[in-house]
């Protein structure tokens, strides 16, 4: 994946420049050392538009928590931009992380965080992270009628013991976002809300996917 540091998953804290479409680059190499990230409960995704001092304190009371079925929680944030609050509040868990917890901070804009935090995370670049097989062209659904979006969004739903192929869903929504932003769609709003929503929770085991990306495709303009 030309990861410019080797990931260490015995516990520590990294920041990737990007947005959720990074989200996948992180999981693939993941995949690399042998860890399984599709289905897993020890994998945490939310995407925030602000990550404030509330998400960092619940990213904190997670953080404490064991593992289920690995030796080792994953934690992927992604958020246009993180207060200084909720930085704050992050530096003792990223300096002395419970053992077995990984961060990954994916922020689009990493010169705007405090030094302190920069000085306990170490940085990660990614090379050819747009290898992922496109499962939906967002351009193609997108042209498509509604009817025809859902039977599409099938390909993204797991099927009887299948588990959610997280990164495929999220790298389709993040991909239907930009082509939308492309279009500049007046009367998107709806839509991109639905995407985001779908996006934030694609990672939930618990979550009803289906009515998720159905929203998607009946908001979409």
């Amino acid at each position: 994946m030309g990861i410019v540091e080797e990931i260490n998953t015995s516990g520590s804290a990294y920041l990737v420049a990007g947005s959720s479409e990074m989200v996948e680059p992180i999981l693939l190499s993941l995949e690399e050392t042998g860890i399984d990230v599709r289905g897993t409960p020890d994998i945490y995704i939310r995407e925030y538009l602000q990550f404030g001092i509330d998400e960092a304190r619940e990213l904190r009371s997670r953080a404490t928590s064991r593992a289920i079925k690995e030796s080792h929680r994953i934690f992927i944030i992604i958020s246009s931009g993180m207060t200084a609050d909720a930085q704050n509040a992050l530096l003792k868990t990223l300096e002395e992380p419970r053992a077995g917890a990984s961060f990954y901070f994916v922020v689009s804009s990493p010169d705007t965080l405090l030094p302190t935090l920069l000085s306990r995370i170490q940085m990660l670049s990614f090379a050819n992270h747009g290898r992922q097989k496109e499962i939906i062209n967002a351009n193609d659904f997108l042209r498509s009628a509604k009817t025809k979006r859902i039977d599409m969004l099938k390909q993204l739903l797991p099927k009887d013991k299948e588990v959610r192929d997280t990164g495929a869903i999220i790298a389709f929504l993040s991909s239907l976002e930009r082509d939308l932003g492309k279009r500049g769609a007046k009367q998107g709003k709806e839509g991109l809300n639905a995407i985001y929503l779908a996006r934030k929770y694609a990672a939930d085991k618990g979550s009803m996917l289906k009515p998720l990306l159905e929203q998607v495709a009946l908001l979409v303009p």
